[in-house]
């Protein structure tokens, strides 16, 4: 006796047996719903019934006639006492250096690279008295008002000329 012989008694892939039964057809396979039964404990509702029920409007010469696919919002009525709003931009703050900056002149509301001017500031006096202490009396002590890198910057604005900031070096 062979150890295989146990697949003999299996069938053969691809032969079919008929149901034992009037028909040998199998019948179709449950649906999902009804195998999971999804909808068993809500049921669908009926369809509904043409009729009066279901929004059919009699027209003037008595015939039905639907409703309007779309239907349009009211138009608000302008009210005497309304308020007007305006609107406000907030400019971020610009910080000044000892280079032009491009900004918008909030004077004249153009974009504009800031023209400079150097004055005398407190690194500037500064300065000016130590090299005097230092002995620097013969006039080396006012070589800090001729150095820019010692002096505060004033932006100005080059259509208008409106001062837009100051950048203080002490």
């Amino acid at each position: 006796m062979c150890a295989w012989s146990f697949l003999d008694n299996m069938s053969v892939p691809g032969s079919y047996q008929a149901a034992a039964g009037p028909s040998s057809v199998p019948s179709a396979p449950p649906s999902y719903e009804e195998t999971v039964a999804v909808n068993s404990y809500f049921p669908v509702p009926p369809a509904p019934v043409p009729g009066p029920t279901t929004g059919l409007v009699t027209g003037p010469d008595g015939k039905g006639m639907n409703p309007p696919a779309y239907y349009t919002q009211p138009v608000p009525v302008p009210n005497a006492n309304a308020i007007a709003v305006q609107t406000v931009y907030v400019q971020q703050p610009v910080s000044f250096f000892d280079r032009p900056v491009q900004m918008c002149c909030p004077s004249c509301n153009k974009m504009i690279v800031t023209q400079l001017s150097y004055n005398a500031g407190a690194l500037t006096w500064l300065s000016c008295g130590s090299l005097c202490l230092l002995g620097c009396v013969a006039g080396c002590c006012f070589i800090p008002f001729c150095v820019d890198a010692l002096q505060d910057v004033d932006h100005y604005c080059p259509n208008c000329k409106a001062l837009l900031g100051t950048y203080k070096r002490l």
